[in-house]
């Protein structure tokens, strides 16, 4: 197991520019086997995810070629449909080959998929959706073994929820369905447009791109493509709260679109982190003055997940370490993963002062200056978060797990210094 060893009072600032946002990036992969054509993504983030889900693909047959940034698959010679399980266990992408592969090739066999542990992930919405497009679907010891049946063709479909990874795997055998497909309940958020995108310029007939009513007009086959895969606006989240809990003034290149900003924008200056986009450029002045602002009549405001556009889930750890250096109360409320916020008992460790709830909430009184600890990275998210913490702390941090960060943010120990931080890796 490697650990981070951080230094922390350093200042974080310079330029910095994002690579390609991982919840995009795994489902393009996936969506290589809906053809015999080569797919080339570029932007690509060089992560443990990322290097799972192409050796998943490897093993089933499809040919893969990485040039930096660059990934090109071709399914092809895919000469198989039965994934590995052990493959599958350590990454949660897995599950969205059960789509694509059944869609187009018959059958698809997978097993349990890994990821993080941050709360029961149900897969009903998934293959009660591939259902209807008459895909059967049994279960037994922990194999889900799909088939597509005769009767394969387009439906209308109301999504129980709104998941990501449903809408995403739907769409993805939505598009091969005959007829037409209408998503009721889509999940809207960058990186299913992202997805969307992509399938578009594959040859796939998709309206209402970026709305929760997805239409789908189904094509007998599609073709290969180029696609470079958006900016990963959690990363840029991430490096922004890292900057402005120890003072450092940063330049964003390369930006999602203005909704996206949005959020964003939305979600920090809650805590009084503000910044200026020029010319492309995000611009995080130094030294801010973080303060909560509070609601009407001088009110705890509150800070809540949801479906986009919302503040997303992925975003809600760092904000939450954010909070802990800004002068003000505000009330946390994770209502999409019970697991979540279980992080926070280290944040108590290093000195915070907040008070968790219950599961779903924690109020948190700020600032509080945060000591060094040695712990360890429960996931992606609260283990970037423990970072940042880290980074602001007195003294020297170590954090065990460091593969847990690996698996959605490259090469973070460097990336981090060439802006300031005193930080190393040892195994």
């Amino acid at each position: 197991m490697a650990q981070f060893i951080i230094q922390g009072r350093n200042t974080i600032g310079g330029t910095f520019r994002p690579l390609g946002n991982k919840n995009a990036v795994l489902p393009m992969l996936a969506a290589c086997v809906l053809t015999d054509h080569p797919l080339v993504l570029t932007n690509v983030p060089d992560i443990l995810d990322v290097e799972n889900m192409l050796r998943l693909l490897a093993d089933l047959g499809v040919e893969v070629v990485r040039r930096g940034h660059t990934v090109t698959l071709c399914a092809k010679g895919l000469h198989k449909t039965a994934l590995d399980p052990a493959l599958c266990g350590r990454v949660r992408s897995s599950i969205l080959l059960a789509g694509p592969l059944s869609a187009r090739h018959g059958t698809a066999t997978l097993y349990p998929p890994g990821g993080d542990v941050i709360g029961r992930r149900r897969l009903d919405t998934h293959f009660e959706g591939l259902a209807q497009f008459g895909i059967r679907m049994d279960w037994k010891a922990d194999t889900f073994c799909l088939r597509r049946t005769r009767a394969f063709r387009g439906a209308d479909l109301l999504l129980d929820e709104a998941s990501v990874t449903a809408t995403e795997n739907i769409l993805m055998a939505a598009v091969l369905a005959p007829g037409q497909t209408v998503i009721f309940n889509a999940a809207c958020e960058p990186h299913v447009q992202d997805l969307s995108a992509l399938l578009v310029k594959m040859g796939a007939q998709i309206s209402g791109i970026g709305t929760n009513r997805l239409e789908v007009d189904g094509v007998s086959e599609l073709s290969g493509a180029r696609h470079r895969v958006r900016p990963d606006y959690v990363e840029i989240g991430s490096f922004i709260a890292a900057a402005a809990v120890t003072g450092g003034a940063l330049t964003v290149r390369e930006l999602p679109d203005a909704i996206t900003l949005q959020v964003m924008q939305r979600t920090f200056s809650r805590l009084g982190v503000t910044w200026t986009v020029n010319d492309g450029l995000l611009h995080l002045p130094a030294r801010q003055k973080l303060r909560v602002r509070r609601d009407l009549g001088d009110a705890i405001p509150k800070m809540e997940d949801g479906i986009w556009p919302a503040i997303p889930s992925d975003l809600l750890s760092v904000a939450l370490v954010l909070a802990t250096q800004t002068r003000g109360e505000i009330l946390f409320f994770e209502k999409l993963f019970e697991s979540r916020l279980y992080f926070v008992d280290r944040l108590l460790e290093m000195g915070a002062k907040l008070v968790q709830c219950d599961p779903h909430r924690v109020l948190v009184s700020g600032p509080a200056r945060l000591r060094a600890q040695h712990i360890t990275s429960p996931d992606i998210r609260a283990g970037m978060a423990l970072v940042i913490a880290a980074l602001c702390a007195d003294g020297q941090t170590i954090i065990e797990q460091a593969e847990m960060v690996d698996r959605g943010y490259e090469r973070i120990d460097a990336r981090l210094r060439a802006l300031g931080a005193d930080m190393v890796r040892t195994q």
